[in-house]
């Protein structure tokens, strides 16, 4: 049952931007690699300008499609799993990844195809 539309979507990605970039330093991240605190922050403001340029209704400046912006979330989901094996996280720092990635995961596998009116 795919439920989570376009407008859902657009409306999560400017809290959860801004949510890599805080929660890091809130949550202490970078006990096992100092790469778990910068891949979030960099990730963070990635998403953010992502946002601004996506075609949608709070996108600002709409030059990236909205199928793109999916693609990149569904890749930043699979780098969030695997950056735990990849960079020896452990602790909160793997938890962090984890989570993150398969809440990705699960948004975009859940996003509901656009109906087009014919």
């Amino acid at each position: 049952m795919k439920f989570i539309t376009k407008r859902i979507h657009a409306f999560l990605d400017y809290p959860v931007a801004i949510a890599l970039i805080v929660l890091p330093f809130v949550l202490g991240l970078g006990s096992s690699n100092p790469i778990a605190l910068q891949l979030s922050v960099a990730t963070g403001i990635a998403a953010f300008l992502l946002t601004l340029l996506t075609d949608h209704h709070l996108g600002a400046f709409r030059v990236i499609s909205y199928k793109m912006h999916l693609i990149v979330d569904f890749v930043v989901a699979i780098v969030f799993i695997l950056a735990p094996f990849i960079f020896s996280f452990e602790g909160i720092d793997a938890y962090y990844y984890w989570i993150n990635g398969a809440a990705v995961l699960s948004v975009v596998s859940l996003h509901k195809p656009d109906v087009v009116a014919i």
